[in-house]
């Protein structure tokens, strides 16, 4: 696809990021992937990526969405927006889904731009388009005005009780005990019904109170993602990918010596360094199926990655693909995240099916982008909102790994602290 492309410079290229998204937004397909120049994930080739407008479209449920997606990414061999539901399990594994769905988003869902706008770690601009000269482009985001948006107070409903959060915590120790899984994620809804809302106000807001390095919106008409995500499910940069999982989590102090105090907590807790190299191998595995024997390692484990609110014990996999294995069949082999399922995969995602009260939907799936040359980087779809303008339901979801040696009232703390930024947004502060 060829584009007129022209690059600029802004006075303030944070202050033209929010505008571009702005401008963005008035397209029925709209994407933006901003990594908020966080400056400890290895080596980001942008700070934040703009999608608007779609040449064409993707859309697909459980069946053969994996085999449709590899033959529209090889037809336009262009960048391509959107993301991966986390049903498509189904295609993968013998299982099924039959959990409620309020949200009613398609299992996979990518849309190739009209106009792509880049705004580079350096600040400099990058805008590209098919259909309009790029000047054009660079002065309407420049002459918009923008106004802060007041967001309505929404109050979030939990599908399940306390008591019953709690009570299912300790009927999934039961199956650990009894040798069914070792570690299972459990995840909870909470939810809205009849809800107007702006949703590029509520990202806005999302976004700055976060600054998550996996940050994204996306718009498919009348369906949203707003997503303050700080895990990386797969990046491919040439014939290597790279797992970020996240597991281990602490709130931040105020104080910094009590900060630092927590970090170290964090890192020599001995729960969660088990949930986390249990993950890292579940990765591991996960990876054999794409890489080259010998090519595996774990380039870090157990790191503490420090956040606006939390910090996070995260470790970094990464192997070299094999040439006959084609990217997105490297997502696939990976697909769902070890870090959103848990050990053994196929048991977990048929016991999460049994006690889990809703479809998780796009809720620990992966929302990224394919650019021209097939490379590629999703997410883990955590700390998000799903909306659904037509209906007016909005959804999101917590969750966290399972082990024998998880206190159930803790695990329900951990949600609520997970949900914090969400909650501090849709609650007006």
């Amino acid at each position: 696809m060829m584009r007129a492309s022209g690059s600029y410079q802004s006075n303030s290229p944070q202050h033209f990021k929010l505008k571009a998204l702005h401008w963005a937004n008035g397209s029925g397909y709209a994407a933006s992937f901003d990594h908020n120049q966080y400056p400890a994930y290895p080596n980001p080739s942008f700070d934040c990526l703009i999608g608007a407008g779609a040449l064409s479209t993707l859309q697909c449920h459980v069946g053969n969405a994996f085999e449709q997606l590899k033959t529209y990414q090889h037809q336009t061999q262009d960048w391509l927006f959107g993301f991966l539901g986390y049903d498509l399990k189904n295609e993968i594994e013998h299982l099924a889904s039959n959990l409620p769905d309020g949200t009613g988003f398609p299992d996979l869902c990518f849309f190739q731009p009209d106009h792509l706008i880049t705004i580079n770690m350096d600040g400099t601009i990058l805008i590209e388009s098919s259909s309009l000269q790029p000047t054009e482009i660079f002065a309407q985001i420049e002459a918009i005005q923008l106004i802060e948006q007041r967001i309505k107070p929404i109050a979030m409903q939990a599908r399940i009780t306390k008591k019953q959060y709690l009570q299912t915590v300790e009927t999934l120790r039961e199956h650990i005990a009894a040798g069914d899984v070792y570690e299972i994620n459990f995840c909870q809804e909470y939810y809205a019904e009849s809800v107007d809302m702006n949703p590029l106000a509520v990202y806005d807001q999302l976004n700055q109170l976060s600054k998550a390095p996996f940050s994204c919106y996306l718009k498919f008409n009348d369906k949203y993602l707003i997503s303050a995500s700080p895990e990386r499910f797969l990046q491919k940069k040439g014939d290597t990918v790279t797992s970020m999982p996240i597991k281990g989590t602490i709130k931040r102090d105020g104080n910094p010596a009590k900060d630092e105090e927590l970090k170290t907590h964090l890192h020599n807790n001995i729960k969660e360094r088990a949930e986390n190299v249990m993950i890292v191998d579940l990765v591991r595995n996960d990876l054999t199926r794409s890489c080259i024997p010998g090519t595996i390692k774990v380039e870090e484990l157990f790191q503490v990655y420090t956040f606006p609110k939390v910090h996070h014990l995260v470790s970094t996999v990464s192997g070299v693909l094999k040439p006959e294995v084609n990217g997105i069949d490297a997502l696939r082999n990976a697909f769902p995240m070890g870090s959103m399922t848990g050990a053994p995969k196929v048991k977990v995602m048929q016991l999460t099916e049994q006690y889990e009260h809703t479809k998780r939907g796009i809720y620990s799936g992966a929302a990224g982008y394919f650019a021209p040359n097939a490379d590629y980087d999703f997410n883990v779809v955590i700390r998000s909102l799903a909306y659904n303008q037509s209906n007016r339901y909005l959804s999101y979801h917590v969750g966290g790994a399972i082990t024998w040696d998880s206190v159930a009232e803790r695990e329900y703390e951990e949600c609520l602290l997970k949900a914090g930024a969400i909650e501090s947004v849709l609650s007006g502060n």
